[in-house]
């Protein structure tokens, strides 16, 4: 391996490992890919096309991985290797979309691939069907069902799911900082939030009522909210928990006449499960 070949390895690491974070959520499984890459590069005597050879290779692996989760429960795959602190995760997971990344983990391997690749990526459907062993005419129907989950359908008008978001928006920020002034302006009067009491301290009320109870309840949540991001939830504005870009709760708000007028916090696995989750940014 000559030091030329080695420092084009390193020029592509970067946008190597974005694209395998991008198909796996997990920067710990996007390095081992990347490294698993460069193993391989080693024992490969002549390359044309360092870039496309090493995008192939990178998103097979991933694929591999992909299908490997598919068949292992979920309490059995890692959050982080040894070597990558879960606060990297979480950094990682904010800087990409925790909400893309939740949309990401539901789609079927081929279609996240596909998706990851033609879509965030530009990777022409001509190379992007060979790498998954399809035709690109297969290769991009699959990005387009995977598109279509991503980007979710409103259940309510464009014009009102603008307002929602504004809404959504400023109830975030608020419970992020704690701040009770900027709470109670967007909370209507006589707003109720549910909680799944898995999430509360023993003997808190899973029903609060009114804005000011709402505004307290909220706020001690602000730490949690710090890893909440807006997303599509079931058609409408709410947000997603997800701390590295893995889902662990969501809050169906109900917005009308600019006031947030109701929340649930949902956490538990099956009712999550059932739940439509797409990412507006998209």
């Amino acid at each position: 391996m000559d030091d030329a070949l080695a420092r084009r390895f390193e020029d592509e690491r970067p946008r190597l490992h974005a694209l395998a974070y991008r198909m796996l959520g997990s920067a710990a499984e996007a390095e081992d890919a990347v490294q698993e890459a460069w193993l391989r590069l080693v024992g490969t005597k002549s390359i044309g096309n360092l870039g496309g050879w090493l995008t192939t290779v990178v998103s097979r692996l991933c694929l591999d991985v992909l299908r490997a989760r598919r068949e292992t429960p979920v309490e059995q795959v890692p959050d982080t290797v040894a070597g990558h602190a879960p606060e990297d995760e979480v950094v990682l997971a904010g800087e990409v979309g925790r909400a893309l990344l939740v949309v990401l983990d539901r789609l079927a391997p081929a279609e996240r691939v596909a998706f990851v690749l033609h879509d965030l990526f530009s990777v022409p459907f001509d190379d992007v069907g060979p790498i998954l062993d399809r035709t690109p005419a297969t290769a991009k129907k699959l990005a387009s069902r995977a598109r279509l989950r991503v980007r979710g359908v409103p259940a309510v008008p464009e014009k009102e799911l603008a307002e929602h978001r504004e809404v959504v928006a400023a109830f975030l920020a608020a419970a992020r900082g704690g701040d009770m002034a900027t709470l109670l302006t967007v909370l209507a009067p006589d707003v109720v939030r549910h909680t799944d009491p898995a999430l509360l301290p023993p003997g808190a009320a899973a029903v609060l009522r009114g804005a000011d109870e709402v505004a307290r309840g909220t706020a001690l949540f602000a730490v949690r909210a710090q890893t909440a991001e807006i997303a599509l939830i079931d058609g409408d504005i709410g947000l997603v928990l997800a701390p590295a870009g893995r889902l662990v709760g969501v809050l169906k708000i109900r917005v009308e006449a600019g006031l947030l007028q109701a929340y649930e916090v949902i956490v538990a696995p099956e009712q999550l499960a059932r739940i439509d989750i797409a990412s507006p940014a998209v």
